[in-house]
């Protein structure tokens, strides 16, 4: 049993950030019921989606009333309820904060947008890329004298998006437990990546970080914190900052102290750099991992996502799960008493309807019988 086991989620369904929170919840022993569309479910494949596991699913008509009635009904003994519209679209719906917390004024009413719920860009669509480019993220990642590198979706969407969302909710069913009150979190992806941005401000504002890209310490401009190439076409990172793990650096490298004894010398970055660029090209990856295991050079292959989950410390940690006969990343963090497992995979949309709302919101056979007939459960 997790350690959110106990605790009810009902999610509205959409894409990225809060369905990967919903994972978040369901990982952790929470009980999720993710509300799909009818029409959504009705064509939809059997499929193992990552963020869905664990998860209970039930498929309503929410353009009909009684769909958004089985909501507020759910919404009663539920904890906290989460959505990735557009602003005012719950609303729109009848199933916005003030709605759902009339039903049960304890619920907390978690919100997912890019841009946040106010301000003038609050309507106005985007993905990851346009959020983290706002928040100033975007421009810290490349190479000198190149453009920003999207960091993939993880740093809008995932880090400063789904996470925060779900600390917000747990942050909020923690304090309506105290005061027995609910409250909207308005989370925007926006300012959880901005958030992620505190140690390069930090560094920023002690002068100690260019607001150009390459050229810092923790963005590649530093020849000791970068990936090198190897001789088989493979890659490798090393990140030794501290003078004692830079010095095994150069112990197993064979690097003599004259012409890389200056580690913080900016001037000669470039030029070691390429140095290091050589000396790599000289062992495979493999040769390289052979060099430096067991020690503090703060060295690591870098692996593909084929590769990953065989490397025998993620295997001895079980960092990789098999869920429905495919390899997926496992809950996170380790608990050492409330352990949390995933039991099932996905769901088929709208497979647990009845169930849920039998349940859940006190319908009977007959009633929920009426509904499938006219059209409000798939």
């Amino acid at each position: 049993m997790g350690p959110l086991s106990g605790i009810r989620i009902i999610e509205l369904e959409g894409l990225g950030p809060a369905p990967f929170a919903g994972m978040m919840f369901a990982d952790m022993g929470a009980e999720v019921i993710s509300i799909t569309r009818k029409s959504a479910a009705a064509d939809a494949p059997v499929a193992n989606i990552i963020s869905e596991r664990g998860k209970k699913s039930i498929a309503l008509n929410l353009k009909d009333p009684r769909g958004v009635e089985a909501v507020l009904k759910l919404c009663e003994s539920a904890d906290a309820l989460i959505e990735g519209f557009r602003p005012g679209v719950a609303e729109r719906l009848g199933i916005g904060p003030e709605q759902c917390l009339a039903r049960n004024p304890k619920l907390v009413f978690g919100r997912m947008t890019g841009w946040g719920q106010t301000g003038p860009m609050a309507q106005a669509a985007g993905h990851d890329i346009n959020y983290i480019s706002l928040s100033g993220a975007l421009h810290a990642m490349g190479r000198a004298g190149d453009k920003p590198v999207p960091p993939a979706n993880l740093v809008g969407d995932f880090g400063g998006g789904g996470m925060f969302l779900a600390f917000g909710v747990v942050s909020a069913i923690l304090e309506a437990s105290r005061s027995g009150k609910g409250q909207v979190v308005d989370t925007s992806m926006v300012e959880g990546s901005a958030a992620l941005m505190h140690m390069v401000y930090c560094f920023y504002n002690q002068n100690l970080w260019k607001d150009e890209r390459g050229v810092n310490l923790l963005d590649t401009g530093a020849h000791f914190y970068e990936t090198y190439e190897t001789s088989d076409a493979k890659h490798v990172s090393i990140g030794p900052i501290e003078p004692q793990f830079y010095h095994i650096l150069k112990e197993k490298l064979g690097l003599d102290e004259d012409s890389f004894g200056a580690q913080m010398d900016t001037s000669r970055w470039p030029e070691l750099k390429q140095k290091l660029t050589a000396i790599f090209l000289t062992k495979t990856r493999d040769q390289w991992c052979e060099v430096f295991e067991g020690s503090d050079a703060c060295f690591a292959p870098i692996l593909s996502m084929t590769e990953a989950p065989k490397h025998p410390h993620n295997v001895a940690r079980k960092s990789f799960i098999e869920v429905g006969g495919q390899i997926q990343p496992g809950p996170a963090p380790k608990f050492s008493r409330t352990e949390p497992q995933v039991l099932k995979g996905a769901p088929r949309p709208g497979s647990d309807t009845e169930s849920v709302l039998s349940e859940l919101a006190g319908y009977d056979a007959a009633s929920l019988a009426s509904l499938r007939a006219e059209g409000v459960l798939s």
